[in-house]
């Protein structure tokens, strides 16, 4: 080939190249970036089985996680649906910096990296971990594994929903207090992916809300509650608004996570208030669906790391906070083998006893009815199709007609009692209904160890606001388990002895 013809293709060979490269190359690496950017599913995993607690996920996020840097704007943007200062008003447990600052994130919440961003929702952490304070002066302590007793999770989902509903859920507002924050956003996340967030979660948001409208109508149910099943029928499209009024308002405590292990062997107990469910493992399914999760995105790995850890997780004892007296504590000991045992187990380490983890009827322990009736034979029906078409389908739910006798490990800190919650302490429960306080505040984490429950007789500490319970509401009933088989009729000296020989659990 001659110099001038080679010269001659040159330029279009040149022209092939660049057109190659421009309409394959280029493009087949934009596609693989973007793959790469926006197929991951990656979870913040922790090695410590504690911090997996606190923070890992149960695959909520999937469908409900809020973009990280959107949960972080919120509380400034919508600060008016808040009782506070951020989520902390709420009761969220933050952990604390180095520094002395506040963590990014509550404890009980998770962070995944899903569809290229990341979100961030709640965990089983959030309704069972809070703080207790030996003085109003003094720093809390964390505990795991106990109710979540200053928590409003009513007042957590009604800023969300009242929040969205608000037209300063936009770009123009939360973009700005992103950039105060520090949020560091790439031009893709600043006028794309993020403004696209912000609309997807708005109108996800108030979808969500109008299911849930009911929330709006309920009574308050405080911190430290939550209406579990009422919650549940909205999965199943009950029609809330026709529901029995006698279903409507069943607010109950948060319960302990503590020796699971022992609720299951040698016999598995009557679980939940009720004693609807008799499996440690599908309780614990059902419980997340409250971080979130549904059956085709539930984290089963990350479940199942959580559910080894609360087998043989222990309370701590109430003498790492305060003394007892052993003497009157051995005074106490036989009255409540007389009078408690046989349905509460011989100890909070042992829950031998002929009553344990079954069901007492409703005739006979006299409690407030709302949180059984709002379980219904129709829900329990329903729940049979949970997972169905998964080797764990739901089997064992069931309609029971009183409330589960529960053993009393870390009884100290599962205040106020009953299982609304009715009752401050164990020194009131000891006590017939009438004789009991018919109004007292929730929320303080502060302890009173001679009545053995928080300090409930203050509204406020440092301008935030307790909740007022109020025991004639319906659902805040606080009668029943009472009478000489209780030991309400007892000497005020043996309810002493009693109650010193409780803080040993």
């Amino acid at each position: 080939m001659n110099e001038p013809q080679a010269a001659a293709r040159s330029p279009w060979k040149r022209r092939f190249i660049i057109l190659f490269i421009v309409t394959v190359v280029l493009p087949l690496l934009v596609v693989i970036w973007l793959v790469q950017r926006f197929a991951g599913d990656v979870a913040v995993d922790y090695a410590s089985p504690t911090e997996h607690f606190k923070y890992g996920s149960t695959g909520g996020e999937h469908e409900m996680g809020f973009p990280y840097w959107i949960w972080r704007a919120l509380p400034n943007v919508c600060p008016q649906y808040l009782p506070g200062k951020g989520y902390q008003s709420l009761g969220m447990v933050f952990e604390k910096n180095a520094d002395g600052s506040d963590r990014d994130l509550p404890i009980g919440t998770s962070q995944r990296r899903y569809q290229g961003i990341d979100r961030v929702f709640v965990n089983c952490a959030v309704c069972h971990t809070s703080t207790v304070r030996t003085a109003a002066d003094q720093p809390p302590t964390i505990v795991l594994g106990m109710p979540a007793a200053t928590f409003n999770m009513k007042g957590f989902e009604e800023f969300f929903f009242r929040c969205a509903a608000d037209p300063k859920f936009a770009k123009e507002f939360i973009l700005p207090e992103i950039e105060r924050q520090g949020g560091q956003l790439d031009l893709l996340d600043r006028y794309i992916v993020y403004p696209v967030a912000i609309a997807i979660m708005r109108d996800r948001v108030l979808a969500l809300a109008g299911r849930f409208d009911w929330v709006f109508k309920q009574r308050e149910w405080g911190p430290g509650r939550v209406d579990t099943f009422n919650s549940a029928k909205v999965i199943f499209n009950f029609p809330m608004a026709h529901l029995d009024p006698d279903e409507f308002d069943a607010p109950a405590d948060f319960p302990s996570l503590w020796r699971q292990r022992q609720r299951k062997e040698p016999h598995e107990m009557q679980l939940h208030w009720d004693g609807n469910n008799t499996t440690v493992e599908e309780r614990n399914k059902s419980a997340a669906f409250g971080t979130g999760t549904t059956p085709p995105t539930i984290d089963l790995e990350r479940i199942g790391r959580v559910e080894d850890w609360i087998l043989d997780v222990s309370p701590p004892s109430f003498s790492q906070f305060f003394p007892v007296d052993a003497e009157l504590a051995l005074r106490g000991a036989p009255i409540y083998k007389a009078y408690c045992a046989r349905c509460h187990g011989a100890s909070g380490s042992d829950f031998s006893g002929e009553l344990v983890g079954k069901v007492t009827p409703l005739a006979e322990i006299g409690t407030d009815r709302r949180r059984l009736d709002s379980y219904s034979y129709t829900l329990a029906v329903n729940q049979a199709t949970l997972y169905a078409g998964y080797p764990w389908r739901f089997t064992h739910f069931r309609k029971t007609f009183g409330y589960a006798n529960m053993p009393l490990d870390g009884i100290w800190l599962r205040a106020p009692y009953l299982h609304n919650g009715s009752v401050p302490s164990l020194r009131d429960l000891l006590e017939p209904a009438a004789a009991r306080p018919a109004t007292f505040y929730r929320g303080n984490d502060v302890y009173d160890p001679v009545k053995v429950g928080f300090v409930s007789d203050q509204a406020q500490r440092k301008g935030q606001p307790f909740f007022l319970l109020d025991t004639a509401v319906p659902g805040n009933g606080n009668g029943g388990h009472e009478g000489k088989a209780y030991g309400t009729e007892l000497s005020a000296d043996e309810k002493t002895a009693l109650v010193e020989f409780m803080k040993t659990f």
